[in-house]
This record gives structure tokens, sequence and C-alpha cells, in this order.
């Protein structure tokens, strides 16, 4: 499968799970939950409207700012999910598939979390609220999930109008967890230890983390400030699998080496991002 299929095909099983979301967990319930798809449930129940017409013409004039302000390929892509989600909105039943207002926002929040976020993953959305998140992040550098949650807060505000205080907060709730589900797919899934290491046995703990562990090491000059004493420390990049594996040889060569480890969000480069192997 080359990749333009494979992108397809990821972008028309987000849609699938968005659309699902919406029609068995989220809509019989009428927890709107921000976006289109939340303000089609609202309109629906004012004025009686298709929600599928409803998320199509709103996905209209989202294409065209899409166009304007995120350039060509994501407008393409936009297209896509644009036109499928509510051609299956219309084709997906609306009936209630959990019977448990609490559960079945519980489910339909992350599994929309899910779905958005590999759309983003592809540089694609569904169109609708999803558009204005990519836009705050290429011109304002902010967070999908947080852009996300403050375009759908306005839709859960006009829930309140319409259905009850409860599907009001549990749609609260819901853009809460979906952010959440969002931010830890996007920063959570790929994080790595960042290690510093200070031990006189710097030669044999570094010739076991490039053979054994297969990762690179950075020699950092240093000078402690108590003796002001020359140092070297070492600092590797490494999996949390691996991160077990630097302990023991660590603790095998000097079990009083000082260790310094913090998590990181992303790592980019040689034996992360591309190529396996040492960095």
């Amino acid at each position: 499968m080359n990749n333009r299929l494979k992108k397809i095909f990821y972008i028309t099983l987000s849609i699938i799970l968005i659309a699902a979301c919406v029609n068995l967990l989220l809509g019989p319930h009428d927890i709107a939950a921000g976006g289109i798809t939340g303000l089609s449930i609202i309109l629906e129940r004012l004025f009686n409207l298709n929600r599928s017409i409803t998320i199509l013409i709103c996905n209209l004039f989202v294409l065209i700012i899409t166009y304007l302000f995120l350039g060509k390929e994501v407008f393409f892509n936009t297209i896509v999910g644009a036109i499928l989600l509510p051609l299956f909105i219309s084709i997906i039943p609306q009936i209630t598939l959990v019977n448990d207002a609490m559960l079945s926002m519980l489910v339909g929040s992350i599994l929309f979390g899910i779905a958005v976020s590999i759309l983003y993953r592809n540089n694609a959305s569904s169109g609708g609220t999803s558009i204005p998140p990519l836009i705050l992040k290429k011109y304002f550098n902010i967070n999908t999930s947080v852009g996300l949650f403050l375009t759908d807060g306005i839709i859960v505000v006009l829930s309140l109008i319409v259905f009850s205080f409860d599907s009001f907060f549990y749609a609260i709730i819901s853009i809460f967890i979906t952010s959440a589900t969002m931010d830890y797919i996007e920063s959570g899934i790929n994080k790595k230890k960042l290690v510093y290491i200070i031990s006189d046995m710097n030669d044999l703990i570094s010739n076991d983390i490039l053979h054994e562990i297969n990762r690179g090491v950075t020699i950092v000059p240093a000078i402690g400030a108590y003796k002001q004493k020359n140092l070297q420390m070492l600092m590797v990049t490494l999996n949390s699998k691996e991160y077990k594996h630097l302990v023991t040889i660590v603790n095998k060569h000097d079990d009083k080496a000082f260790m310094i480890t913090d998590t990181v969000a992303d790592v980019h480069g040689h034996g992360f991002t591309y190529e396996s192997g040492s960095i």
C-alpha cells in the first residue's frame, strides 16, 4: 500500500470512528461535545434539521478557510474528511449503543480523541471545528488539543440552552477527556528518557551503552562546584525499555554513579524518527 492510499485509509477509518461516536454513543444521550457534530445534534433538536446536511453545509464553509490558511495539501486531505463525515453520519444508524450515559460518554470521548488525533497525524481533518486548532497550531504554536478545547467550548455553551444540565456537564467532561486523549497521543506515546550520568567509570559505561543498547552517547564537560573538579558527564537518550538496561549497566560498573533522568515528550533524529541504530 503506497503512502497516498495508506493516508486515505487512515482518514476514512477515522471518519467512520467519529461518525460512530456521534450516532451511537454521544448523540443518543444529547451530549453535544463541541464541533460541527455537536452543533448538528443541537440544531437537530431545535429545528429538526438533518445531521448530515448540517455538517455538509458547515464543512463547505470550512473548506474555504482551510484553503486560505492551511494550504493545498491540508485542503485536499480535508475534502476527503469533509465529504465522508456527513456521508457516514447518514449511513450509520442513530441508535443507543450503550444505555448508561456516563459510560457512553467516556467511551465515545476517548474514541473521538483517538480518531481526531489520527486525522491530525495525517495532516487532515473531518472539517468543522477541527480546522481552527490546526490554524492556531500553525500560526500561534498552540497545541491542537488546547485549540480544540477552546473552539468546542463555544458549542458546549450552546448545548446548555437546548439540553439539560446533565447533558451540559457530560459535554464538558467529554471535551476534557477528548483533549486529554489527544494530548497523550500527540506527546505521550513517543516519550523517551533523557539520562545524565556522572561516574568515574564513564569509559566502561559508555562502551556498554554503545554496544549493548546500541545508542549513542554524548560526553559533556562539567565542573563540580564544591571541589571545582573537572568532570565528564554522559548524556544518552533512549526508550523506557532500554532505560532499564541502562540502569543495570551503570550499577554493574559503578553503583555510586550519579544519574539524572528526565522524560521528554518527543525526540527527532537518527535512531528515533528515521533509520534504526545508534545516534
